[in-house]
């Protein structure tokens, strides 16, 4: 009798051992080792960090506003499109008005443990009731806020918890634009 309990015993403690080891590899699976976010999330993350002020060369003040976010997954890059109001008291009567748009990849950046715009370009910089004179450094003034003041701007920024993967510390790797989102794998350092 007692060979019969000791062989119960020694059987339950392999089922329970079994079970236990079973989970922990289900548990270490399931960590989170990729993120999807959705359009309309980088949306809602996009307009948090606007409007966008910024005065250039001490002659200029531009405004970014109301940011509108296109997926472009054929060519692995994202689309901003923004409302620009450039404002200079030494040649404009009023603020000028128009939409400013760029197309940009994504690479991450650890400092800030945010997706960033990485080599923007502008697709569009239309300002209405700009003079003439003024069309040839309204445009370099457009490829300036997309290589310098935008090189670099945060997408979306990841929260402590998503850059861990079992409890040890991760980073982003490879960034993909989806047709409806942004995948991104977690690899560890």
């Amino acid at each position: 009798m007692i060979a019969m309990t000791r062989r119960r015993w020694l059987a339950a403690a392999g089922i329970a051992t079994a079970a236990a080891a079973t989970a922990w590899l289900a548990a270490c699976g399931g960590f989170m080792n990729e993120y999807t976010f959705s359009q309309s999330q980088l949306q809602s993350a996009l307009e948090r960090k606007f409007p966008f002020n910024k005065r250039y060369m001490e002659l200029f003040d531009i405004q970014l506003a109301n940011p509108q976010l296109a997926l472009d997954p054929a060519r692995n890059r994202v689309t901003v499109q923004f409302d620009a109001t450039i404002d200079n008291r030494l040649f404009f009567r009023q603020p000028l008005t128009g939409r400013f748009a760029l197309d940009s990849a994504l690479r991450y950046d650890p400092p800030s443990h945010s997706l960033v715009l990485q080599d923007p370009e502008v697709r569009q910089f239309d300002v209405q009731g700009m003079p003439a004179q003024f069309s040839r450094q309204l445009n370099a003034l457009g490829g300036i806020l997309s290589e310098q003041l935008l090189q670099g701007y945060p997408l979306y920024t990841f929260k402590p918890e998503q850059l861990r993967l079992a409890g040890a510390p991760a980073e982003p790797g490879t960034i993909t634009v989806l047709p409806d989102g942004i995948n991104v794998k977690i690899n560890r350092p």
